[in-house]
């Protein structure tokens, strides 16, 4: 199975990526954990963050859960996922895809703000900042979405929710 946690930067699709692979990890030992930012450091930070670097960034992460896929490994994977038609490209090549969008608003992302690029992106110090100057567009048929009131009731409600529908 590969579970696409599709959201914008602070809108927690690591930590429930984290909670999730742990929950599956335990159950079936052959379960791997992708996300963008960790995907990018494996592979050297050979691309930036422009748009065509992000688009490579998508087709390597896409192309590693097919062979994942194919090897029977589930893939937990946590990324922006910006272009359409990669999720398109998902759902007709990967076996059992299950797609969830953490829709947050921009006012409680930049609230958030973990790694403090939302100010940065404010300040106008940060350049190729999706849902800034990169747009960030809405997934066209997400299996799951998630709101920012449903996170409302913690990240054990949220986990919880995603869990019962996968």
């Amino acid at each position: 199975m590969i579970i696409w946690l599709i959201g914008m930067s602070g809108s927690g699709k690591t930590t429930l990526g984290q909670k999730i692979y742990q929950a599956r990890k335990a159950n079936n030992k052959c379960t791997v954990f992708l996300d963008g930012d960790h995907v990018r450091d494996m592979l050297r930070n050979d691309v930036d963050h422009t748009i065509q670097g992000r688009y490579k960034n998508a087709e390597r992460i896409s192309h590693m859960c097919k062979f994942f896929d194919k090897e029977n490994i589930d893939v937990i994977a946590a990324v922006l996922s910006i272009f359409p038609e990669w999720q398109a490209w998902n759902r007709e090549n990967l076996n059992n895809y299950f797609e969830i969008f953490l829709d947050v608003p921009m006012s409680e992302l930049i609230a958030r703000d973990p790694k403090g690029l939302y100010k940065q992106a404010v300040a106008g110090k940060l350049d190729n900042f999706v849902g800034f100057d990169i747009e960030f567009p809405r997934p066209p048929n997400p299996d799951l979405i998630v709101t920012g009131d449903d996170m409302k009731d913690g990240i054990e409600s949220t986990f919880n929710k995603i869990m019962r529908r996968i």
